[in-house]
């Protein structure tokens, strides 16, 4: 019985890290779609995301520069958003292990 106490504890511990990934990636895929799709600067949700992505993305932007505009957001973004799977990926595998 505390074996099986013990496993959930740390299964629901992964899952939690997982869950912060994933809403990272998303908040990282969601400003590229509004970037990419010309949502409108000046709205306050665009600003709430872009405030929220830009800490996010760490040392991804710029990274590549391809000199258009929207493939750069996708490029520095997009690999923001996979580094940020992989990263709690790996910690979620290493603490539901431990």
């Amino acid at each position: 019985m505390s074996r099986l106490r013990t496993t959930s504890g740390r299964g629901t511990a992964s899952r939690v890290i997982s869950g912060i990934g994933a809403v990272f990636a998303i908040i990282e895929v969601l400003y590229i779609l509004m970037i990419v799709l010309g949502a409108n600067q000046a709205n306050a949700f665009f600003r709430f995301i872009g405030s929220l992505a830009e800490p996010l993305a760490l040392f991804f932007p710029g990274l590549f520069a391809t000199g258009n505009y929207n493939v750069d957001v996708l490029l520095n973004y997009g690999l923001a958003a996979v580094f940020w799977l992989v990263v709690t990926g790996l910690l979620a595998r290493a603490v539901s292990r431990y």
